[in-house]
């Protein structure tokens, strides 16, 4: 005897319901993917960003809680921000800052300053403040990269950072415990980010990748988004790196 299924009998119930995600960096690209996906798990959502009309913009179309606009290594703007953060909160997810390249012996002084803060300080400031105001369990999830782990003359401070912040991820792992941390350290993603940064190559760099990478396509924030959001739902994971290129590692430049 076959029984039929019912319709709607296979549908998958929102895993965030009840939950609150907070996107540092959250209108654009990777951030505003993040969010589009926690608030279709069912999540109350809250965003910050620097430029207020792009973020009143993601704010309109994922209903969220409330937004506020700063630039997140702003030290005492984040600190005030967390500070007012409803409690409690279940995760933090920054994506705010962007890389630095450059020969080492050719960067200036505070560009350099630059390149280490708005990675490895920010994600210790993050981690102090809002780790009160996070549920046990809740996660810390922080953005790094995968091209940094090759040396390179003209890669410089990316490579430092890169290389940090598996170690900065797992020791906030064991200090906040039991809040999660995590890194996803991703390689290429066609974000407006990226855009601005190779400006005309965009296209060559894209053309490249679909030719060389395993996966053969270029990897986007959705594809970013849909692992943060299950870090964040996988309450087994913490003080871990996990990488996203699409097997870029694995292709020889």
């Amino acid at each position: 005897m076959t029984s039929a299924t019912t319709p709607g009998s296979t549908r998958r119930e929102p895993e965030l319901v009840g939950q609150t995600v907070v996107v540092i960096g959250g209108s654009a690209g990777i951030g505003l993917e993040t969010a589009r996906r926690s608030r279709a798990e069912g999540a109350d959502i809250i965003l910050t960003g620097r430029n207020p009309q792009r973020l009143k913009q993601a704010a309109q179309e994922l209903g969220a809680q409330r937004t506020a606009a700063f630039d997140a290594n702003d030290a005492a703007s984040l600190k005030r921000f967390l500070h007012d953060l409803p409690t409690p909160i279940d995760h933090v997810m920054v994506t705010a800052g962007g890389p630095h390249y450059g020969p080492l012996l050719e960067i200036e002084p505070e560009e350099a300053r630059r390149g280490l803060t708005e990675h490895m300080l920010l994600a210790i400031h993050v981690a102090q403040s809002a780790s009160r105001k996070v549920r046990p369990g809740g996660t810390l999830l922080f953005m790094g990269g995968t091209g940094g782990r090759r040396p390179s003359a003209v890669l410089g401070i990316a490579s430092v950072v890169t290389a940090a912040m598996p170690a900065l991820v797992a020791n906030l792992a064991l200090e906040v415990a039991p809040i999660r941390v995590n890194l996803i350290a991703a390689g290429f993603v066609d974000t407006p980010l990226s855009a601005s940064l190779l400006g005309e190559d965009l296209d060559r760099r894209r053309d490249a990748l679909r030719a060389t990478l395993p996966i053969r396509r270029v990897v986007g924030p959705a594809d970013v988004a849909a692992l943060a959001v299950h870090i964040m739902i996988n309450t087994a994971l913490t003080g871990a790196t996990y990488d996203i290129d699409g097997g870029q590692q694995l292709v020889a430049r």
